[in-house]
């Protein structure tokens, strides 16, 4: 694929072209659906850019950049299937497989190991790592409803959306397991919490 123009000016009435050619506005499900799949991309290039600060100090943090290196490729794979009209395929048309929910899974169950069960629900935050995981899980979730919502009206491939729900399930360990590897806090919820007014 070769983008020679960023701007086309043919999105400017609030209609957007899906691989296919097919138009539709904007705000359509689908579009939100691969919309909120990007945001998940980008979220977790965030947290690659702050573990890159730590490759070099802790051998996990290889690790990591290697994994979510390559959920970032597939991510772009979902994008292109959900940014894809029903019915409608083309030459070197990606795809995501049944292997790739198992890899997740076998991610998750690898980091689980190192792990201690939980015993409360945990605050999103701690280290900047782990934070930024546990934003990227948020915004995972949401992209997951998307694709659900549009499963009930539009085709979507089963598979792509197995991927979306093992990945949200995938960051939240990672982000964990980022947590223990690298030293970064860890903050669970503490119920009916009586803060002390100044």
């Amino acid at each position: 694929m070769r983008i020679t123009k960023v701007y086309t000016r043919t999105g400017d009435a609030g209609k957007t072209r899906l691989a296919g050619g097919q138009q539709v506005w904007k705000d359509s499900l689908r579009v939100d659906a691969y919309g909120t799949v990007d945001e998940v991309n980008a979220s977790i290039g965030v947290v690659r850019v702050l573990n890159a600060e730590l490759v070099n100090q802790n051998r996990h943090a290889g690790r990591l950049e290697e994994e979510l290196r390559w959920v970032q490729n597939k991510l772009f794979d979902v994008g292109s299937l959900l940014a894809t009209a029903p019915g409608q395929t083309f030459k070197n048309m990606p795809q995501v497989t049944a292997k790739d929910v198992t890899r997740l899974e076998k991610l998750i169950d690898g980091c689980q190991k190192d792990l201690e069960p939980l015993k409360e629900f945990i605050l999103p935050g701690g280290g900047k790592v782990s934070g930024f995981l546990h934003q990227a899980r948020t915004v995972c979730r949401r992209a997951e409803r998307l694709c659900v919502a549009l499963s009930k009206t539009e085709p979507v491939d089963p598979t792509v959306i197995k991927f979306i729900n093992r990945l949200s399930d995938a960051l939240f360990v990672l982000a964990r397991w980022v947590a223990k590897t690298q030293g970064e806090p860890e903050f669970l919820w503490e119920r009916d919490v009586v803060t002390k007014s100044k």
